[in-house]
């Protein structure tokens, strides 16, 4: 006889997401943003080959997403990542530091398994990438 009892479901746990930003990150980018009258304009996060250690970081201001782009929403502000970055950045978080020795946005990169000392490239453990010259 078969069992017609209806079968609990198993929570669906969301998948984790490609970007995070931090609430000082988040700030920063509303205030860079404050003139603008586009409501699309969002962040652009890629990552591309180069540095030291194989992999950089990329960040700009963008006025719309490409049809290729995933867009993600984080603390109110549209973040685009292309899909060939994706695979890089999931998990990630952005936040803006300002200290003595500069301001700027970093990434805290779970899937980065070496970064070089300039802080702007990193390798992961499946793509090692070519090192390359640290250069600003």
């Amino acid at each position: 006889m078969l069992n017609t009892e209806p079968q609990p479901i198993q929570p669906a746990y969301p998948p984790q997401p490609i970007v995070r930003l931090t609430d000082a990150a988040a700030q920063k980018l509303r205030e860079l943003t404050a003139e603008e009258q586009n409501p699309a304009v969002g962040l652009r996060v890629y990552v591309y080959s180069g540095g030291c250690s194989g992999y950089r970081y990329g960040m700009m201001l963008e006025d719309q997403p490409t049809a290729e782009d995933l867009t993600v929403e984080s603390n109110g502000i549209r973040v685009y990542v292309d899909g060939e970055s994706t695979q890089y950045l999931v998990g990630s978080e952005i936040d803006y530091v300002d200290t003595l020795m500069g301001a700027g946005f970093t990434v805290n990169n779970p899937n980065a398994v070496a970064a070089c000392g300039c802080g702007s490239s990193f390798r992961t453990a499946d793509a090692a990438g070519s090192p390359h010259a640290c250069s600003h």
